[in-house]
This record gives C-alpha cells, sequence and structure tokens, in this order.
C-alpha cells in the first residue's frame, strides 16, 4: 500500500515561509534603519565639521583683512616717510649749492660793483646791487654768464645817478641757477 501524506504540509510551509518572510522583512527593516541612522549620523557630523572649518575661515578672513587694512595704513605710511626722506635728500645735496652761488657771486661781482640784495625762487635768482658804470655791470654779467653755477643772465633795470646812489648806477638783474654739475 501506497503511504498517503494527509497531513496539510502545504499550509504549514507556507506558514512557515511566511514567518521567515516576515522576520527576514523586520531584519532587513531593522537594518535599513540603522544603515540610514548611521548615515544620517554621519552627514550631519560632515555638516557640523563643515560649519566649523567654515567659521574658522570667517574668522581667519576678518583676521586678514585687519592685517590688510593695517599693511595698506604702513603703505600710506611708508610713502610719507620715502617722501620726506627724498625731501631731505634733495636738502641736503643742495646744501652745498648756497655756497657755491654765495661764491660764484662773489668772484663773478668785478671792483666797482656791490650786491645789495639776493633772492631766489626756484632756479631763478634776482639780484640788485650798485655799480661805479654801466662797464662795471657788463662785466658783472660776463662774468655771470661764464659761470659753472649761473647761466642766462638778464638785466631788468639800470638807474644812473638816482638819489640814493649819487654817481653810481643801481641795477636789477635775473640770473637762473644752474643743475647740479
Amino acid at each position: 500500500m501506497a503511504r498517503i501524506n494527509l497531513l496539510p504540509w502545504r499550509e504549514t510551509l507556507k506558514k512557515e515561509r511566511q514567518k521567515q518572510f516576515i522576520i527576514l522583512s523586520v531584519v532587513v527593516a531593522v537594518a535599513t534603519l540603522g544603515i540610514l541612522s548611521i548615515v544620517h549620523f554621519e552627514l550631519d557630523n560632515y555638516i557640523k565639521y563643515q560649519e566649523n572649518r567654515n567659521k574658522f575661515l570667517s574668522q581667519q578672513i576678518s583676521i586678514v583683512d585687519k592685517e590688510i587694512e593695517n599693511i595698506k595704513t604702513l603703505e600710506i605710511e611708508k610713502t610719507r616717510l620715502l617722501n620726506r626722506m627724498n625731501i631731505i635728500q634733495q636738502l641736503q645735496k643742495s646744501r652745498p649749492e648756497i655756497v657755491h652761488l654765495f661764491e660764484e657771486l662773489v668772484t663773478t661781482t668785478p671792483d666797482g660793483a656791490q650786491i645789495l640784495k639776493v633772492s631766489q625762487k626756484g632756479k631763478n635768482i634776482s639780484i640788485e646791487g650798485i655799480a661805479e658804470s654801466n662797464s662795471r655791470i657788463s662785466t658783472f654779467m660776463r662774468n655771470l654768464d661764464k659761470s659753472k653755477w649761473l647761466h642766462e643772465p638778464e638785466l631788468i633795470v639800470i638807474n644812473a645817478n638816482t638819489r640814493d646812489y649819487p654817481n653810481s648806477s643801481w641795477f636789477s638783474l635775473k640770473v637762473k641757477r644752474s643743475v647740479e654739475k
């Protein structure tokens, strides 16, 4: 005789498979939630890390901006100091010029002529004086023109026999100071 299993084995197998499916679904769901929570925490940590980096960079940028402002003010101060130094160097450089100017005036002034007033504006020098004759004034102008420190004398006025200077000629002339030689 054949053995026939009359037990409901298919229903039992179906129930067993449903039970396994539910358990597997729960495990997968729990694993998925675990993975999602890990990813969420990692992303949250990354966002916090990036925000901290951004905050740090903002602080460093503000520090660098302050340093840039300091550098700009230092550049302005440096420019001012360089301008002052240039002026001082020019003054130091031109200091002997006044000595040369007076030496040239002394050596170029002929006998019989006197210088009463000397004034300077830039490179132009105005000279006023008296001379015994017009030829002394001409000699003075020729001497000025030959000078290595003065050039281009230009006679402005000659007044002969004035009340203040009888028997002499009062004169005014301009001469240009040469560039340093």
